[in-house]
Formats: C-alpha cells, structure tokens, sequence
C-alpha cells in the first residue's frame, strides 16, 4: 500500500460517513423484537426514544453502539494515521463524517436521529478528558432536571469551551477539531429546534417517560 496515497484521507472520510450511517437504534430494535422507534414517541432514532419502549438494556446498548462508531473512526486515525498522512484535520472531517452520517444515514433513507450519542464518541476520540467534560455535562444536567434534550444542548455548548479554556483538556489547540465542534454544536441545536421550542412551553418529554 501507498501511505504517501491523497485518497487514504478521502476514503477514510467515507468510510466514517458510512459506519455513522448504521442506524443502531433501528438495528438493535429489530434484534431485540421492539417496535421501530420512528413509530412511536419522538420518532427519533436513538437511545432516549428506545428507552420509552421500557427496554432499558436495548437503550444502553443503542446508547453505546452509537457512541462507539463516532469514536472509532476517530480513534483509528488517531492511532494509525501519521503514516498515511492523516492528522487531526482528517480526525475531525473523519468524526464529523460519522456525525453526519447518524443525521443523515445513507442506509435508512437519509433520516437520522439527533446525533448525541455519536457527538460524545467523536469528542472521547479528540480527546478523552473533552469527552468525559461534555458527558458529565449531560449527566448533571439531566439528573437534575430530566431532559435530554437540554442536557445535550448544554454538553454541545460547553464542549468547543472546554477545548478552549479547559487546563489539560486541550493540549493545543486546532483549529480543525474546534470547528468541528462548533459544527456538530449548531446542527444538535438545529436538530433540536422543536425540542427548544416544547422546552419554552413546558411540554418537553422527561427522561424514562413511555412511550405514547
């Protein structure tokens, strides 16, 4: 193989794209005999909308399936792309690839869930303090008040901010990585927008509530 190859970028951006187009929640869904959970609450296809099916294991394993094809991506880079001229630009086109590929994915008609999961996988695959900030930003935020959806908004929020001023998160700092931060922040947020607009109202769904 030619490491000194210009497709080896492209082709791993691709192959990010389409490893974030397994739709898990779908999959997972299938095998464990549940309902397709674009048929009931949200509709959305992810881990907070399987878990109002009442199988908490098919949302943690949703949960962390698409977390892990946001990280991989990443991570392999990371690992193994120096010699094949792969730095942290194609790690953040290579996680926001995976990002997109969640949003819109290719194998399920283009329609994707809100990309959460698969955001905190890319961010552990930046880095892995980064990661851990932006989960426990979600956590707190959802222990004490219940919503996903502001919880996810909050971690999106704060994690271009933890990269920037956080001691030790960021050892430097790259411009690639931080704009993809901010990229994947603006399209959870737009993702969102209804999630916004029931928050203000008063309407939001809690965390464990069934489904409709």
């Amino acid at each position: 193989m030619d490491a000194s190859n210009p497709l080896w970028p492209v082709l791993v951006v691709l192959a990010a794209y389409l490893v974030g187009s397994l739709s898990f929640a779908v999959i997972v869904s299938r095998l464990m005999g549940l309902n397709d959970p674009r048929t009931y609450g949200s509709k959305n296809p992810g881990a907070t909308n399987v878990l109002r099916s009442g199988s908490k294991p098919a949302a943690v394993v949703t949960l962390l399936l698409d977390g892990a094809k946001g990280w991989l991506p990443v991570a392999l880079i990371a690992w193994y792309g120096k010699p094949y001229g792969m730095f942290e630009g194609t790690m953040a086109m290579a996680g926001l690839a995976a990002f997109l590929g969640h949003l819109f994915p290719v194998f399920f008609r283009f329609q994707g869930g809100k990309g959460v999961a698969t955001a905190l996988g890319v961010l552990l695959g930046f880095n892995w303090i980064l990661g851990l900030a932006a989960a426990a930003s979600w956590l707190v935020i959802a222990v004490f008040f219940r919503y996903s959806s502001l919880a996810s908004l909050v971690a999106a929020v704060f994690a271009p901010v933890y990269y920037i001023f956080g001691d030790g998160v960021a050892w430097y700092l790259d411009k690639s990585l931080l704009l993809a931060m901010v990229v994947m922040a603006l399209l959870l947020a737009w993702r969102h927008a209804a999630n916004i607009n029931r928050l203000f109202k008063g309407t939001e769904s809690k965390l464990g509530a069934k489904k409709a």
